[in-house]
């Protein structure tokens, strides 16, 4: 049951179901109440013609003996005295009317009913402010009941006051029955209940097919997913669906990111492939020198075990430097001079001449320190006699170029070179010391510290190598 309900497709149609459901239920109510409204607003209508018909006859001198108020709807003529003088016929029980009284007892115009003294008469005309025959504008409406010929319905009662031609106050009280209200409005609740609940299916089925038809792909990448993560053959690629929506933007990502995964790990299992052949070589010199230095003391290459071992301990820092870099170690933020830090890593260089301007930055001045030293043993390595190192303003950026009067680099190379492990010649042998792993790190402290490092030929000839840092 968890299952079911915690997919997306379940989610979503419960949803619609939800909103469709109190969608349906408010519309029902308002139409319910717009058609109750409605029906009611007609019988009110259709009341207030009878009972004003009826007021018409009274006014104009029909005597309530000789009215004829037939059986169809109740029908009610009540004096100033609440005496009911007037009924429809067939009329055996009523109720929201000033009487429930279903017998006349008195009838105006009749000889018993002409005993009733002026002053009453007077004080009906006072209260009324009606004039002889003239019917009331004023119509009260109310619910009731009636029964009639043994038939009981509810009734919507309209009363309307009338003075006879001469000077006798009457309300008419006309019923109209709320049947048709009641009918139409049960009808069309029947109507709902039973629709309601079809079309809330039919709403949660095309839900449930559609959310079907769009995860369709989701289950393709998640699938693929799950193969890649068994196989880890990170070579593999999800579907991607040929539509412009978010399960193919997703599906992009993935790949996106997959062939990024795919690199890093390609480009791990790569570094500790070279770096295991670049430190086999000093450590097995290193392991015969002592071999025989253990046999034969006496030819015991001291010189040579130190540079070993130096050059061990330079491609371990390496190694180490790279490994926390590719971790994301920050670059710090201390405030430094890039000219005072050239001049200092060229100070005892042969051949190196600097002109640096004062270019403050921040960051790690070990790391810079390293970057620059690199750029500078790749150009002395390189070049034939002279390396100038500048260092200038550019904008918002500090830029720091070394140019060396060698042979240059290759515009097919300019990339490859910042590669680990690269040598394109024989100037990077192992025998000048060379791993390929300086322009590597300067290129990923360059970057670390929000700059760039690049290479383009110098104006003299030979390689100028450009990095860029934000100014402080």
């Amino acid at each position: 049951m968890n299952r079911l309900f915690g997919s997306v497709r379940s989610r979503a149609t419960l949803g619609a179901g939800l909103v469709v459901a109190v969608a349906l239920v408010m519309a029902g109510a308002a139409v319910l109440f717009s058609l109750r409204s409605n029906l009611i607003d007609q019988a009110d209508t259709q009341a207030e013609r009878s009972a004003r018909g009826v007021a018409t006859l009274l006014a104009t001198g029909k005597s309530s003996a000789d009215l004829d108020l037939g059986d169809e709807n109740p029908v009610q003529v009540v004096d100033a005295n609440g005496t009911l003088v007037a009924v429809g016929d067939g009329l055996e029980r009523i109720s929201g009317t000033a009487t429930d009284a279903v017998k006349a007892q008195a009838r105006p115009g009749d000889p018993s009913g002409s005993g009733g003294d002026d002053d009453s008469d007077d004080d009906a005309d006072d209260a009324t402010a009606l004039e002889p025959g003239e019917i009331g504008d004023d119509v009260e409406l109310t619910d009731g009941t009636a029964t009639i010929d043994g038939e009981s319905a509810d009734y919507r009662f309209a009363a309307l006051p009338v003075e006879t031609d001469d000077g006798v106050e009457l309300t008419v009280y006309a019923g109209e029955s709320l049947d048709t209200e009641q009918s139409a409005v049960d009808t069309a609740l029947t109507v709902m209940l039973i629709g309601f609940p079809l079309l809330l299916g039919v709403v949660a089925a095309a839900t449930w097919l559609v959310t079907r038809r769009a995860l369709r792909p989701v289950e393709g990448i998640r699938r693929e997913m799950a193969a890649i993560t068994a196989s880890e053959d990170l070579a593999r690629r999800v579907p991607e669906p040929d539509t412009h929506d978010e399960v193919a933007a997703l599906a992009r990502t993935t790949n996106a990111t997959l062939a990024a995964l795919e690199t890093s790990v390609e480009r791990q299992r790569r570094f500790v492939a070279d770096a295991s052949h670049e430190l086999r070589s000093p450590i097995a010199s290193l392991r015969t020198q002592l071999e025989v230095a253990a046999a034969h003391p006496e030819l015991l290459d001291v010189p040579g075990a130190v540079q070993d071992t130096v050059r061990l301990q330079r491609l371990a820092a390496d190694l180490l430097l790279l490994a926390r870099l590719d971790a994301g170690e920050g670059p710090g933020d201390t405030r430094l001079d890039l000219g005072e830090v050239a001049r200092r890593e060229a100070r005892g260089r042969d051949g190196v001449t600097v002109e640096a301007a004062e270019v403050e930055v921040a960051g790690s001045r070990n790391r810079l320190e390293r970057v620059i030293g690199n750029l500078l043993d790749n150009a002395q390595r390189h070049a034939r006699s002279v390396v100038g190192v500048t260092v200038r303003r550019d904008g918002a950026w500090a830029v720091v170029e070394v140019a060396d009067d060698g042979d240059g680099v290759a515009e097919a190379d300019r990339e490859r070179i910042f590669e680990r492990f690269v040598r394109l010649d024989e100037a990077r042998s192992r025998d000048d010391g060379g791993a390929g792993l300086g322009l590597a790190i300067a290129r990923d402290v360059a970057a670390r510290h929000g700059g760039t490092l690049t290479v383009r030929d110098a104006p003299a000839g030979g390689a100028l190598f450009e990095l860029r840092l934000p100014l402080l």
